[in-house]
């Protein structure tokens, strides 16, 4: 990429690729057949997101609402439990996981969440894990194969669910310091709210060195829940300047934003400038952990397609483009399809 994009040389010792749900681009999201493909593909983290059962367990979804991840929908036996609910502020009409035991989501299996650029191969074919089926896979693993995998575990709807009973924070410590491996292997806990994070930080104090935390950014107009229901005033634009920066840094040990919150589109959809993110972050003291690098033209700055469907799987493309991101100096980044995020990496 032209010089343009070298602006900051990594906090971090090396860039590390996270396995985004696992292998999302190549198995079904958030499946231990997905996490073992990103493992298997040189991931070095894979990242489980973390929604809770009614009977407070701790499962693998992106959302807590499981009609596009799972098979749900065809369950007769489930078919009443269809209903609205309004989570962080937006209705939400589905099948949620809050309102499943454990057992009862066993019966389910997964699908893809994007069929028309991914197809349907393996839907019908995983089960719903556990965290802690996901730290014993994991663990297995990196046995198997001589090398430490870590966990990036995101909580998802922190306030939600800790207004339903169900609070997930304490849970997924005590989940984490059970098992002999992740009190060793470095563990990432990601949100996109503060509060809880505020409370993990408070809660690991020193005695995890293993563990860190991430906060994640999203629109910069939009807040999080958290400051929401406080009825506060920051919003995600706010924590991007340097005073947000720095108090981010009181908490966390890296951020998380867009990609394009680093290096955002032309008009024409290229890809353009990079911003002060980098520059800004790194004064501060954080990591960035931008999310999410994918290999179908559709998702990737069109100065990196090729062709002209947007359906495409662009390997090229997918490298090129993260290799623009790593020039511009982030720590680690998020892949849906870590064999190309290896690539990026080890080719530079």
């Amino acid at each position: 990429m032209p010089s343009a994009y070298a602006m900051e040389k990594p906090i971090a010792a090396k860039v590390l690729v996270i396995g985004h749900r696992g292998a999302s681009a190549l198995r079904p999201e958030h499946t231990l057949a997905s996490y073992a493909k990103a493992i298997n593909d040189g991931a070095d983290f894979i990242e489980p997101d973390l929604v809770m059962t009614k009977d407070g367990v701790p499962v693998a979804r992106h959302e807590n609402e499981i009609g596009g991840t799972t098979d749900v929908a065809s369950h007769p036996e489930f078919a009443s439990r269809k209903t609205t609910k309004t989570i962080d502020g937006h209705a939400v009409t589905g099948w949620f996981t809050e309102d499943f035991t454990l057992d009862e989501l066993k019966t389910l299996r997964a699908r893809e969440r994007l069929p028309e650029l991914r197809g349907t191969k393996y839907d019908g074919q995983f089960q719903v894990p556990t965290l802690e089926e996901i730290i014993d896979f994991t663990a297995a693993e990196s046995a198997a194969r001589g090398r430490t995998i870590g966990l990036i575990p995101e909580i998802k709807h922190g306030t939600y669910f800790q207004a339903h009973g169900l609070a997930m924070e304490d849970r997924v410590l005590a989940i984490l310091d059970a098992h002999a491996y992740t009190r060793s292997a470095p563990v990432e806990i990601q949100s996109f709210e503060i509060a809880n994070l505020r409370y993990l930080r408070g809660k690991l104090g020193k005695s995890h060195p293993n563990i860190r935390l991430l906060q994640l950014l999203d629109d910069g107009k939009e807040q999080p829940y958290d400051v929401v229901v406080a009825k506060g005033k920051l919003t995600y634009a706010d924590m991007v300047k340097p005073a947000g920066l720095r108090d981010i840094a009181t908490y966390a040990d890296a951020i998380g934003p867009n990609i394009r919150a680093i290096i955002p589109l032309k008009a024409d959809g290229g890809l353009g400038q990079p911003t002060a993110l980098v520059r800004d972050a790194h004064a501060a003291k954080l990591e960035l952990h931008p999310y999410t690098f994918r290999p179908e033209n559709y998702f990737q700055a069109k100065n990196f397609w090729k062709g002209s469907d947007p359906k495409a799987f662009n390997e090229d493309g997918s490298v090129a483009e993260i290799r623009a991101y790593l020039d511009a100096g982030i720590d680690a980044f998020f892949t849906d399809d870590p064999a190309l995020g290896r690539k990026a990496v080890d080719q530079r």
